[in-house]
Order: structure tokens, then C-alpha cells, then sequence
């Protein structure tokens, strides 16, 4: 479904307002209709931040939103800087997702304030092929640092918002800067032909 004349007669008025780009941004499609067709530009845009989340506050939730960062940054070109505050990205997992490991270069900061410091600079370093940083916290100031970073070389930054605790999300759902904001939720699988 195509979205409607007065969308995009709104988005025609944002870029008039926006002016030109100091970068010719590309998107990264999904390469499916029911999702790229609501994208601007038909695609994930390269050169921008990317705010993904669980669609609820477990853990399985959680996975399944470090898995679909994870599918995003394996469709890239070049290394992935993964950012973290603790070791507990499984790996494997990670590689099922489409992102072998040799690709992706492990930080570990040691608190939220590092990790967006490193975030900020792994995309303005311009070789990567995408940034991903677990936040729990991403304020109007921080998210705008990033998308200027990001546009700056044209990488993709992934915001992947992870909570602890219930309390961490307090800021969850306030304006942040990110060009697309996502929540991932699992589905349940449809019986398999075979036993097991």
C-alpha cells in the first residue's frame, strides 16, 4: 500500500525546509514491499541513526531487537563496531542473524556515556559499515550528536535500546533524533511438519 498524497506532499515540504544535504543519502532496502513502502526513500537511509527496541521489557523481546540490529548491519559493506557495557551479546546468535563474527569489532565501555562517546566516533570514522551502541537512556542531544555524525560519512548508526530494569526505561517514547524508531517483538512460530 502506497502512502497517501498528503504524506508525501509533507515530505516534499520537509526537504524544501531541510534545504540540501551536505551528502547524497542512499537507503538500505528490506527488500520487502509492506515495509519499504512505508520507508521514505523505500529503504532504511544510510548516513542516519536507527532507534531499535524490544516490543516489550523482557529478555526475549530484547533478543529479538539485537537480532534485527544485527540483520540491519549484516546487509552493510565493512566491519561493525558493536558497542556494549557488558559482555553479554551472544555471538553465535549474532552470526545466525547474517553477521559473522570477523566482521564485528566488540566494545566494551564501561558505562552509557562511553558507549555514546564511542558510538559517535565510530561513526565518524567513516570506515565501518554500520555503529551499533546498547543504550538504555538516549536523550534529544545525544541521538542528534549521532545523526550528525552518521550523516557526516554516510554509516548507519543502530541506537539498540536495552533495559535492565523497568526503571531505565523512563525515557522511552520521548523525541530522540533517530530517522526510524522500531519495536520488535517475537511472533510464535507455526507448528513444524515433523515431531520436535
Amino acid at each position: 500500500m502506497r502512502p497517501q498524497p498528503a504524506i508525501d506532499a509533507l515530505r516534499a515540504q520537509i526537504e524544501k525546509i531541510e534545504g540540501p544535504r551536505r551528502r547524497a543519502q542512499s537507503v538500505l532496502p528490506f527488500r520487502v514491499a509492506a515495509v519499504d513502502s512505508r520507508l521514505p526513500g523505500r529503504g532504511l537511509t544510510r548516513g542516519a541513526l536507527h532507534e531499535i527496541a524490544g516490543g516489550g521489557n523482557g529478555v526475549i523481546d530484547g533478543a529479538a531487537a539485537a537480532l534485527f540490529a544485527a540483520g540491519i548491519a549484516a546487509r552493510t559493506k565493512g566491519r561493525v563496531l558493536w558497542c556494549i557495557t557488558r559482555p553479554d551479546i551472544f555471538a553465535p546468535a549474532v552470526a545466525q542473524a547474517g553477521l559473522p563474527a570477523d566482521r564485528v569489532i566488540y566494545l566494551e565501555a564501561g558505562d552509557q556515556a562511553s558507549v555514546l562517546a564511542c558510538m559517535e566516533e565510530g561513526l565518524r570514522h567513516g570506515g565501518l559499515g554500520a555503529v551499533v551502541g546498547e543504550v538504555a537512556q538516549l536523550s534529544m542531544k545525544a541521538s542528534r550528536r549521532l545523526m550528525l555524525a552518521a550523516e557526516g560519512t554516510g554509516t548507519i548508526g543502530l541506537a539498540l535500546r536495552r533495559w535492565r530494569r523497568q526503571t531505565d526505561a523512563t525515557d522511552f517514547g520521548q523525541p530522540t533524533a533517530a530517522a526510524t524508531r522500531w519495536r520488535v517483538s517475537v511472533l510464535p512460530s507455526t507448528p513444524l511438519p515433523v515431531p520436535g
